[in-house]
């Protein structure tokens, strides 16, 4: 059974940092693309990373990069979201997901084709 178990979400000041955890049962990381999304009230959910399984190639949202960074341990079967310098307009449920592949960029925000699994959200506040 492949599931994903999201973490790591909370309130926090503008400027503060998180770091969200993904964690993967049921499969290993050579096996599946993973990506983040998020979604803010009343928005439609959008990408935020998505690391590739082929190569290890990281895609990041342009309204996220160089303030978010994606990284794996594969001895925990997790993957992290370090999230810093957040405003709030990065308030928003946090969701991880896998799928069989990043596809690129678009509009500024990372793709992934074939999501097979979501994580339950968690949410991040950030307070001004």
């Amino acid at each position: 059974d492949v599931q994903l178990q999201a973490s790591g979400g909370g309130l926090v000041q503008v400027g503060g940092s998180l770091r969200l955890s993904c964690v993967a049962s049921g499969f290993t990381f050579d096996d599946y693309a993973i990506g983040w999304f998020r979604q803010a009230p009343g928005k439609d959910r959008s990408g935020v990373s998505c690391t590739s399984s082929r190569d290890g190639r990281i895609y990041y949202a342009d309204s996220v990069k160089g303030r978010f960074t994606t990284s794996s341990d594969d001895a925990r079967n997790t993957v992290y979201l370090q999230i810093n310098s957040l405003t709030p307009e990065d308030t928003a449920v946090y969701y991880c997901a896998a799928a069989d592949a990043c596809w690129g960029r678009i509009g500024g925000k990372p793709v992934m084709r074939g999501i097979n699994t979501w994580g339950q959200g968690t949410q991040v506040t950030v307070s001004s």
